[in-house]
């Protein structure tokens, strides 16, 4: 019989440290380990008698310490004892090894089992005895299993991850999220809530009744609200399902566990992420799992709402740029075209398939500068040029100053033709004034009576003037009033044109005008004007002389009226501009034929009070015809 070594001396006895109180504490240390070690640790002396077997080693093969202490151990199969003194000898010879391979339990049952032995030697180097340590290979499994499947979920997760961050649509970012959370947790269904306010709602949902989308719940009494009392990011909830579907909107038989994360945005919380357990149990890989994916949530509602917001801003971009009735371009870098707006096209002609890619087809400022340039169309634009520093890139904008550019210098026009029209008839009349006041009583009775009616004939045509510039400008203003009624226009035209054949020796005058023209529409006085104009326009523009013939007749709920001239006639380009303050229809020399350019603005004023229509045309053979449309005064529709 070999007499038993108690296990708490080994150490001590084999090192010769005994009475050391550094040695005692080390050899405490050292007994510690090995007796909390989770493996079996086995140590034999060079006879292969038990020196340590620690509380592990009695778990896994059922022998207890003082069963076996001092004693051979009966571990090895018969079978195997060849490959267990190999295995010593080559330890005893240097080194260690590992093998997998079969022991007895104290039940005589096999089991399989992963030894690592190393040799046990003094501080000299003499050998002991050896030392081993056991763990079943099913432990090794486990554990390769546990790290497979978690380098597999790392791996699942990472391709989740990747696959809500391509949605750029915030509703599918959250139903990817929903379906994820089932697929990386086992879970058997999921959602997502949106923390709106003091209320949560289920925006989506994997696995669990459509119905239950946007069910709406109070944040406070809901696990959200209990979530986020605890400062925490998940949270596991266990209990039966009545207390369960308190909490959430389930509808899902057998619930018994919900794992709960938050998902923040710009470091606040933004919703949760729902696993529903109801077939297996979730545990903290589970909860683990759902905190990288809450976390992760957050990053993917975040791009995805960045890059809504970047689309709306960008769609609002888009349709200032093609609604802006300003002309707008941007160059690179390189001054080469990149975009056009519908209104560029409109304003010089171009479209963007022609001006993209090269240069703007017009001279550019310099940044912050204003250019007003004429285009080769006749156009006037106004350019303004701003550079993006960021981008370097140019943004142009120009609008159509023409009409502006045309008014003012009609209006510069106007000024120099009325001083010109006033100046005139002034001079005439103080020269007239001036010679009777000096010369009264050596002029003649007939003298006199000639200059007398020589002002007044000056002083008529002021009156003219000054009633032209005041209706000009009340038309201008929208204050034209007129009375309506119903009027005979045989009788205003007869009255009109009663004494034009002897007003020019160069001109024949032909009036036609049927006995039964209907009564017009309209206000006497008004027409009357507009009438006197036409004519007087119809012998300015033919200073040639001619025929000017003046016709009426009835057109179905119309009177139409016409004056033609044999005259210098109108440009087509300008048929409708002669209708416009300060415009004359001529296109040479303005001061050939006087006037400021209000008549024919007035002319058509006055209609469209009355719901008249003038226009211009050209007149078969040479000339113009005026046409103006009255409405018969009893047709529906006629102003009263």
């Amino acid at each position: 019989m070999r007499t038993k070594v108690p296990r708490s001396g080994w150490l001590t006895r084999h090192y010769g440290c005994v009475g050391d109180n550094r040695a005692a504490s080390d050899d405490g240390i050292g007994r510690a380990v090995i007796a909390g070690a989770p493996n079996a640790i086995v140590a034999i002396d060079r006879d292969q008698a038990v020196l340590t077997w620690n509380p592990a080693a009695e778990r896994l093969f059922g022998w207890s310490a003082g069963e076996l202490l001092g004693r051979r151990v009966p571990l090895v199969p018969e079978e195997l004892t060849a490959e267990h003194n190999a295995v010593l000898e080559r330890v005893r010879t240097g080194g260690q090894v590992s093998l997998r391979t079969k022991r007895f339990r104290r039940d005589g049952s096999l089991i399989d089992v992963r030894v690592d032995t190393s040799a046990l030697r003094s501080e000299a180097g003499v050998l002991l005895g050896y030392v081993s340590v056991y763990h079943l290979t099913q432990d090794d499994e486990t554990a390769h299993d546990r790290v497979a499947r978690r380098a597999q979920l790392v791996r699942r997760l990472t391709d989740v991850v990747a696959d809500i961050n391509a949605e750029r649509e915030l509703p599918a970012v959250l139903d990817r999220i929903a379906a994820s959370l089932a697929e990386l947790t086992g879970a058997d269904a999921g959602g997502f809530v949106l923390i709106e306010g003091d209320r949560v709602r289920l925006v989506a949902s994997h696995r669990l009744p459509g119905s239950l989308r946007d069910s709406t719940a109070d944040l406070r009494t809901s696990l959200v609200g209990k979530l986020l009392r605890t400062g925490r990011t998940v949270m596991l909830e266990t209990g039966d399902q009545a207390r369960l579907d308190e909490l959430i909107w389930s509808q899902l038989p057998g619930l018994h566990t919900i794992a709960l994360g938050v998902a923040a945005v710009g470091g606040r919380p933004y919703g949760a992420l729902y696993a529903l357990f109801a077939k297996r149990k979730a545990g903290h890989v589970e909860l683990e799992l759902l905190e990288l994916l809450a976390g992760h949530a957050g990053i993917a509602v975040a791009n995805a709402m960045a890059y809504q917001e970047a689309v709306r801003q960008r769609a609002h971009e888009r349709a200032v740029f093609d609604a802006s009735a300003d002309g707008i371009a941007v160059l690179d870098g390189a001054g080469r075209v990149i975009q056009w707006n519908p209104a560029a096209t409109e304003l010089t002609g171009f479209h963007a398939a022609e001006v993209i890619g090269g240069p703007p087809p017009f001279q550019l400022p310099e940044p912050g500068d204003k250019l007003t340039l004429q285009l080769p169309s006749g156009a006037w634009l106004d350019v303004l040029c701003a550079e993006i520093v960021e981008t370097g890139e140019i943004v142009v904008d120009f609008r159509d100053i023409t009409r502006a550019k045309e008014l003012e210098e009609a209006k510069d026009l106007f000024l120099a033709t009325t001083s010109h029209e006033l100046r005139t008839p002034i001079t005439v009349v103080r020269g007239f004034a001036g010679t009777l006041d000096s010369r009264w009583d050596n002029m003649t009775d007939a003298e006199r009576r000639a200059a007398v009616h020589t002002i007044a004939e000056r002083a008529r045509s002021l009156g003219q003037l000054m009633d032209h510039l005041l209706l000009g400008s009340r038309a201008g203003a929208g204050e034209l009033t007129l009375r309506i009624e119903g009027f005979d226009l045989g009788e205003l035209l007869r009255a009109a044109t009663l004494g034009l054949p002897v007003l020019s020796d160069l001109h024949r005058v032909e009036v036609s005008i049927p006995e039964d023209l209907p009564s017009v529409s309209g206000d006497a006085l008004a027409t009357d004007i507009m009438l006197g104009q036409l004519l007087e326009n119809a012998f300015k523009y033919s200073p040639d002389g001619g025929l000017i013939r003046v016709e009426a007749w009835a057109a179905g709920e119309r009177v139409i009226v016409v004056v033609d001239d044999e005259g210098v006639g109108i440009d087509p380009a300008s048929r409708e501009r002669v209708f416009e303050r300060f415009v004359q229809g001529d296109s040479g020399d303005r001061r050939r034929f006087g006037g400021v350019g209000l008549g024919l603005y007035i002319v058509r004023s006055l209609a469209q009070a009355q719901g008249a229509e003038v226009s211009a045309h050209p007149r078969p053979g040479g000339g113009t015809r005026m046409r103006l449309a009255l409405r018969i005064a009893d047709t529906p529709g006629a102003l009263t």
